[in-house]
C-alpha cells in the first residue's frame, strides 16, 4: 500500500513528442474507457480470471505507448497499476476492499491523461490529492476528455466517414471477452469551430435554396397570369378578325350592283393585316411564354435536385456532430465512486442506453448537469447503510441512468433506490429561508419545483458534494437553455425518478410557421399533435369555457400573443381559425394562432444566453425571405399563464354556451348564434372578383392594411368555387370577366339561400346609367366607378359589416 502515497508517477517528468503524443492521446481515448469497464467487470465477477488478464493487457499497451510519447508520468503510473494488479491476482479470491482501490486509480490515470490535453493546468494538484486510501479523495475531479473534446470551438472531433459507428456500450459493467480485434477505422481530426462553421454553411445553402424557391414560385405564378392574358388576347383577337369579315362580306354584298369603293377596300385589307400582324405577335409571346415556362419547370426540378442534396449533406454533417451518451459514462461512473466515498455509502451506477448518440453540443453542456443530478442522488437520496438495512433494503444503493431516443428527442432518466424526495424537509426548508409563507398551501408538485429555486438546499451544512444550492438549478436553466425540460416523479421509501427531455441536435429540426398578432414565429414538429379549424361559434365557446375539448380531455386553451405578453393583442376569430393541440412531456395546452404558414425543416441559430434563458424560446431561424423568426415552445409559456392568469376574461357560466364536444370533436355546429366574448375580436372576409391582376392585388392590399381578411378570384366561376366553402361579409364584383361576367354572378349568389343575404359592391369602368340600372335590378347593393376612391369604398364596405346599410 506505500507505493500509493509514495508515488513514482508524481516525481517523474514528461517528455512528450509533439509527433506521437496526438496519437497517443488518440489511442489512449479508446483504451482508458475500455480498461474501466474491464475493471468493473471484474468487480462484478472476482472469480473470472480472464477479466484481470484482459487489464493487465490494456495496462501494458498504455504504458508502453505513453513512454514512446514522453508521457512518464502516466506511463509510471500504469506500471504501478500492473504491480498492483498482479499483486491482486495472486491473493487468488480478490477483495472488494481491493478492486474499489484499484478502480480509484483508475481514476488517478484518467486524470494523469487529461493533464496531458491540458497542459496549462496546474499538474500538481490533481496528482497531489491522489490518496486511496483517504475519503477525501474523492473531492469532485476535473472531466474527463471526450471523444468529441469538449474544450469548447477549439476542441477536436473524430469523423468516421461513411462508416457504422461503433456499438461497445462502454457504461455496461459487463464482462470483458476476448474477441477478435476489430478492422481499423479511418479517423480524420477536425477541429469542433470548423467543422460548426460547416454545419451553419450548409444551413445558408440551404435558406438560398427556399428562396430560390420562393422566387421560382412567384415566377411561376405570373406566368400562369401571362397566359391567361395571352389566352385572353387571341380570343379577343379572333373576335375582331371575324367582325373584320363580317363587315367586308356585307359591303360587298351591297355593292354587288356598283363599282367597290378602291379606297375602301385598301381600309378593310389593312385592318386585316394589323389583325393578323397583332396574331403572329401574340403568337411569339406566347411562344416566350412556353420557353419560360419550360425554363421554370427545369429550375422547378433542379431545385428539388439540390434540396435533396443539402438535406443529405445537412445530415450527414449532423452524423459527424453526434457522440454517443457512452463517451462520458467513465466521468459518471469516477464522480458516482468518489461521492459515494465522500460519504461513506456503497452505490452501483448502471447505465443503459448508452451507444444512444446525442448532439455533441447538447452532450457537452448537460454532463456537468448529470454530475450535479449523481451527486445530488447520493447525497439525499439514497439512505445510510443502517437505514437500509431497517427498511430492508440491500448495502448497496442503486442508481440507474436510461438513454433513449423518442423522435426528435433524446429522454434521459435518473432513477435511485433511495427514500424520495423529503417533501415535509423541502416545505420547512422552504418556509425558514422566506419561499414559503405559514399560511400558503402547496401541493406536492409544487413543493417538488422548489428544488430548482437558485440557492435552495436541504442540506444542514456546506460541503464539497452539497449544501450551497446550486446544483438542480444549473440541471433546469441548462436543459431549458436547450430548448428541454426536466421532470420529477417521486415515491417515498422507493426512490425518484429525474427525466431529461434534451433535443437530439441542435442544428437543424422540423418547425411549423405560424403568424400571430401580426409577428412570424415557430414552433417546433414534435410538440404538435393535432391543427384544428374552428368556425367562429365553437372557438367563442372555447374562450367562454377556456378550453376545448380534446379525445375527451380539456385542454387549456390560449392566444399565443397573450402568452407572449402582448396585452394589446386581441385574438382574431376568422370563418376558420386555427387551433394547436401541443404537448411537451406531460402537459398539453391548446394555443389559438392567426395563420398557419406551413412545415419546414429549418436550421436553428444561436439566439445568445439572454434569450435562450427566458421562458418559451427554444431558439432561432432564418427563413427563405431573409426574415428572422423565433422558435417557441408555448407549453412552458401557458404554464406561466396558468398562475398570472393570462386567458381572455370569461362570460358567467350562466352566459357561456353549452355542447363544448362541437369544439374540438367538430362533429356537430352549434345552430345559436355564439355569445360575444370579450377579448374575441371577428375578423370580417371581403371577396374581391376581378380579372385584373393588378386590380386585384391593390384591393388586397388596401383591404388587408383595414384589418379584413381578402378572399380573391378571377372571375365568377373562380368565385362561386371559393363559395362553397367560404360565405364573405362583402363582395367587390368587376362586370366584364371571362367565363361569367359579374352579372350572372350576381344573378347566381342572389339566387342561392345561402348566399343571397351577401352585400355586393360592384366596381366598373361602364358607368353608364343603364349598366347600374340593369345591375341594381339583379341585387347589387352599390355601384361604384373605376377608379374608385378609396375611403368611398371603405365607407361602404365597414357600413354593410356593421348593418349600417341595409340589404336588398
Amino acid at each position: 500500500e506505500d507505493d500509493a502515497h509514495a508515488d513514482p508517477a508524481l516525481t517523474l517528468k514528461d517528455e512528450l513528442d509533439a509527433d506521437l503524443l496526438p496519437v497517443f492521446i488518440e489511442e489512449g481515448r479508446d483504451m482508458l474507457p475500455q480498461m474501466g469497464q474491464a475493471l468493473r467487470g471484474w468487480q462484478q465477477k472476482p472469480a473470472d480470471a480472464a477479466l484481470p488478464q484482459s487489464v493487465l493487457r490494456l495496462l501494458h499497451t498504455i504504458k508502453g505507448s505513453a513512454r514512446m510519447a514522453g508521457a512518464m508520468s502516466l506511463g509510471q503510473h500504469m506500471h504501478e497499476m500492473e504491480t498492483r494488479v498482479e499483486q491482486v491476482m495472486r491473493m487468488g479470491s480478490p477483495t472488494a476492499q481491493a478492486l474499489e482501490d484499484l478502480l480509484v486509480r483508475h481514476d488517478h490515470g484518467l486524470q494523469l491523461f487529461e493533464e496531458l490535453l491540458n497542459p496549462q493546468r496546474d499538474n500538481a494538484t490533481p496528482a497531489a490529492r491522489f490518496i486511496p486510501e483517504a475519503p477525501a479523495a474523492a473531492a469532485a475531479p476535473p472531466a474527463i476528455p471526450e471523444p468529441a473534446n469538449a474544450a469548447g470551438g477549439q476542441g477536436m472531433v473524430e469523423l468516421r466517414a461513411l462508416m457504422p459507428a461503433r456499438s461497445g456500450n462502454f457504461a455496461a459493467p459487463a464482462p470483458v471477452k476476448e474477441t477478435a480485434p476489430a478492422a481499423p477505422v479511418p479517423l480524420v481530426r477536425v477541429r469542433a469551430d470548423i467543422l460548426d462553421r460547416l454545419v451553419n454553411q450548409a444551413g445558408e445553402v440551404s435558406i438560398s435554396s427556399s428562396r430560390l424557391e420562393t422566387d421560382v414560385g412567384t415566377i411561376r405564378t405570373s406566368l400562369g397570369e401571362l397566359t391567361e392574358n395571352v389566352m385572353r388576347l387571341r380570343d379577343q383577337l379572333r373576335e375582331i378578325e371575324i367582325q373584320a369579315e363580317t363587315q367586308i362580306t356585307s359591303r360587298m354584298a351591297h355593292s354587288a350592283d356598283r363599282e367597290f369603293d378602291p379606297l375602301e377596300f385598301d381600309r378593310f385589307t389593312r385592318l386585316q393585316e394589323l389583325t393578323r400582324m397583332m396574331a403572329e405577335s401574340v403568337n411569339d409571346v406566347g411562344s416566350v411564354q412556353q420557353n419560360l415556362a419550360k425554363t421554370v419547370d427545369n429550375a422547378t426540378t433542379d431545385l428539388v435536385t439540390q434540396a435533396r442534396l443539402t438535406r443529405d449533406l445537412q445530415q450527414d454533417l449532423m452524423r459527424v456532430r453526434m457522440v454517443q451518451f457512452a463517451s462520458i459514462s467513465e466521468r459518471l461512473f469516477r464522480v458516482t465512486r468518489q461521492a459515494s466515498k465522500e460519504v461513506d455509502k456503497r452505490v452501483n451506477l448502471d447505465i443503459r442506453g448508452s451507444a444512444v448518440e446525442i448532439d455533441r453540443g447538447v452532450l457537452e453542456k448537460m454532463a456537468g448537469p448529470f454530475e450535479h443530478l449523481l451527486r445530488n442522488a447520493i447525497v439525499h437520496g439514497i439512505e445510510p447503510r443502517e437505514l437500509r438495512q431497517a427498511s430492508g433494503k440491500p448495502d448497496i444503493g442503486e442508481l440507474l441512468v436510461e438513454i433513449r431516443q423518442e423522435g426528435n428527442e433524446v429522454v434521459i432518466q435518473f432513477s435511485d433506490d433511495g427514500q424520495g424526495l423529503n417533501l415535509a424537509g423541502i416545505r420547512s426548508k422552504a418556509k425558514s429561508t422566506g419561499l414559503l409563507t405559514d399560511d400558503r398551501v402547496l401541493s406536492d408538485a409544487e413543493v417538488t419545483d422548489l428544488i430548482f429555486h437558485p440557492g435552495f438546499s436541504t442540506a444542514e451544512e456546506v460541503t464539497e458534494l452539497a449544501g450551497r444550492g446550486v446544483g438542480m438549478d444549473v440541471v433546469r436553466s441548462e436543459a431549458a437553455a436547450l430548448g428541454g425540460r426536466v421532470e420529477i416523479l417521486s415515491e417515498a421509501g422507493k426512490g425518484a425518478h429525474f427525466t431529461i427531455h434534451l433535443p437530439l441536435t441542435l442544428a437543424v429540426t422540423q418547425v411549423v410557421i405560424l403568424t400571430t398578432g401580426g409577428k412570424t414565429y415557430a414552433v417546433p414538429s414534435v410538440l404538435v399533435e393535432q391543427v384544428q379549424q374552428l368556425k367562429t361559434n365553437p372557438l367563442a365557446a372555447a374562450y367562454n369555457e377556456g378550453a376545448v375539448l380534446w379525445h375527451g380531455n380539456r385542454v387549456p386553451m390560449y392566444y399565443l400573443s397573450t402568452l407572449l405578453g402582448d396585452r394589446e393583442a386581441t385574438a382574431v376569430s376568422q370563418q376558420y381559425s386555427p387551433i394547436i393541440i401541443l404537448k411537451s412531456g406531460n402537459e398539453r395546452v391548446a394555443v389559438h394562432v392567426d395563420e398557419i404558414l406551413g412545415n419546414r425543416e429549418v436550421v436553428v441559430k444561436n439566439i445568445g444566453p439572454q434569450l435562450a434563458r427566458m421562458i418559451g424560446i427554444a431558439g432561432a431561424t432564418v427563413l427563405g425571405s431573409g426574415e428572422i423568426v423565433l422558435i417557441l415552445n408555448p407549453v412552458p409559456l401557458a404554464q406561466r399563464a396558468a398562475h398570472e392568469n393570462l386567458r381572455a376574461p370569461r362570460l358567467t357560466p350562466h352566459d357561456a354556451p353549452h355542447g363544448m364536444g362541437a369544439v374540438a370533436e367538430m362533429r356537430q355546429e352549434l345552430t345559436a348564434e355564439g355569445a360575444p366574448v370579450q377579448g374575441l375580436r371577428t375578423q370580417h372576409i371581403v371577396m374581391v372578383v376581378d380579372d385584373s391582376l393588378t386590380v386585384r392585388r391593390v384591393t388586397q392590399r388596401l383591404l388587408s392594411r383595414e384589418g379584413y381578411q381578402v378572399v380573391l378570384a378571377k372571375d365568377g366561376v373562380d368565385a362561386l368555387e371559393h363559395l362553397q366553402s367560404i360565405t364573405p361579409d362583402v363582395m367587390l364584383v368587376d362586370i366584364e370577366m371571362p367565363r361569367m361576367d359579374g352579372f350572372d354572378l350576381t344573378r347566381n349568389v342572389r339566387g342561392d339561400e345561402r348566399t343571397r343575404h351577401i352585400p355586393i359592391i360592384m366596381i366598373t369602368s361602364r358607368t353608364a346609367t343603364k349598366h347600374r340600372n340593369y345591375a341594381m335590378e339583379l341585387g347589387v347593393n352599390e355601384y361604384l366607378g373605376k377608379p374608385y376612391q378609396e375611403d368611398a369604398l371603405l365607407k361602404s364596405i365597414a357600413g354593410f359589416i356593421n348593418n349600417e346599410t341595409p340589404v336588398a
